[in-house]
């Protein structure tokens, strides 16, 4: 059997034994633990040592991967940040699901357990919004740090100053604009790139699992990007616009998690399609492959004595040439293997996003690159279930004269609710007083709460 359909059928076996170890735990969500950074703003586990750098508890550090560590020494001032778009994730998560039954919980952090809980281990649409709102806030975070200098390796984005004149939408002489690049952009760029780096660390797309987790974190990453936005500021005498000069600017964080928001009611369930990775992986081979290597592989093997290429065994001259032979079939041999090597055991290198999800009822489009994709219909979050880390909605407010997710009727899960009279004690009527203070009367104010049971 030839050198190359060895190598070929042994990596395969090697690949298809780490694809079914892979799917012999499915609720595996690779790559999530680094959400435990968020708790490095607690007190306990963070003291500031300079600007832009911090101590990480032990018990954190180590929910990070060999690359995400790689990529902290290399970027000074970058935990800070992700520290910071975590948060920023977890609150907007909090916000956006206040008034659903799935209320985007998090649980005190301890080593080696999932911040969001058991729930990401199921590829549920809430599951497929946390990967979104994580990669987005990092983006989001990482491209802001970098335009104020809390990260040494990188700085504003000068890219849009080297652009070509636009022509101007007020009636302006064509390819003349009436304003010119300047101040500090965000740097988006940086943003998306460190993001893939650091977030999809872990994800190597091979099964579907890890196929969902990277199509939604390229989706938050993607409305991060979309919805950057171009502010101006006027520069002249008594406020004239003489000079004018713009940037480009990140939108509000809230904007991204409305979008999310709206993404997850219409999330597509998805099923994988392994026709695109199978060609693209055939024209790798096939483009990469050496005819000749193959041409001389195959003349050692199955040449016959009497044919016009042969040479005499028995001649030094034979010997020296079949020694060629067996050299060069060697580095083909050497290159296949590397060639097979990085293609089956490290497919991230090659095409890690360059797959199509193929929607789990045919009749609907496939997803788009926005899109928020699960594999499984989400469990109740009615009752508690301590197996999947749900708390339920026994003892959750809820509004009972709306009709919407926040009432008492779809709150409660028809179990019913409690009604009661509390007094809440407010800050009310504040004024200022020179200098500096802030006054305010305490209030009292009755309110009815509904509970659900």
């Amino acid at each position: 059997m030839e050198l190359v359909s060895i190598v070929l059928v042994c990596l395969m076996a090697v690949s298809a034994n780490g694809e079914v170890e892979s799917k012999s735990k499915p609720g595996r969500g690779r790559g999530s633990m680094w959400w435990g950074i968020a708790k490095a703003g607690e007190p306990n586990n963070i003291s500031p040592l300079a600007n832009g750098m911090i101590y990480m508890d032990p018990a954190i550090h180590a929910t990070l991967r060999r690359k995400q560590r790689r990529l902290a020494r290399e970027n000074p001032g970058v935990l800070a940040a992700i520290a910071k778009g975590a948060n920023m994730a977890i609150n907007e998560c909090q916000h956006q699901f206040r008034n659903r039954r799935w209320n985007c919980s998090t649980r005190n952090f301890l080593r080696g357990k999932n911040l969001f809980g058991k729930i990401v281990e199921r590829g549920c649409r809430e599951t497929a919004f946390i990967y979104a709102i994580t990669s987005a806030a990092v983006t989001h975070s990482i491209a802001r740090a970098c335009s104020e200098g809390s990260i040494e390796s990188c700085t504003c984005d000068y890219s849009h100053q080297s652009r070509a004149p636009q022509a101007s939408t007020m009636g302006a002489v064509a390819g003349v604009r009436d304003w010119e690049w300047g101040g500090c952009s965000d740097n988006i760029g940086f943003g998306f790139k460190f993001s893939r780096e650091f977030v999809d660390t872990g994800e190597r797309g091979r099964t579907l699992r890890e196929k969902m987790n990277l199509h939604n974190n390229e989706a938050g990453r993607a409305h991060v990007q979309s919805e950057m936005r171009q502010e101006c500021k006027c520069h002249g005498m008594s406020g004239s616009c003489t000079v004018k000069t713009c940037w480009m600017r990140l939108p509000s964080f809230r904007v991204v998690g409305d979008l999310l928001k709206d993404r997850f009611d219409g999330a597509s369930r998805v099923m994988v399609s392994n026709s695109l990775r199978t060609s693209v992986n055939e024209a790798t081979l096939s483009n990469r492959a050496n005819p000749n290597g193959l041409k001389a592989q195959n003349q050692i093997g199955g040449s016959s004595p009497g044919g016009p290429n042969s040479v005499s065994s028995n001649s030094i001259h034979a010997r020296s040439h079949q020694q060629k032979k067996i050299n060069r079939s060697f580095g083909d041999f050497q290159r296949w293997t590397k060639l097979l090597t990085k293609i089956f055991e490290f497919p991230s290198s090659i095409n890690r996003y360059n797959f199509q999800l193929k929607p789990h009822n045919p009749d609907h489009k496939p997803p788009g690159t926005k899109d928020l994709v699960y594999l499984e219909p989400s469990p109740g979050f009615c009752d508690r279930n301590p197996r999947l880390g749900i708390q339920g909605t026994h003892g959750r407010q809820c509004n009972d004269t709306s009709i919407g997710v926040d009432g008492c009727d779809l709150m409660c899960c028809g179990r019913g609710y409690r009604t009661q009279e509390v007094i809440v004690v407010e800050r009310c009527a504040c004024t200022f007083h020179w200098c500096c203070e802030v006054k305010c009367k305490l209030c009292r104010t009755k309110k009815i709460i509904h509970t659900c049971l």
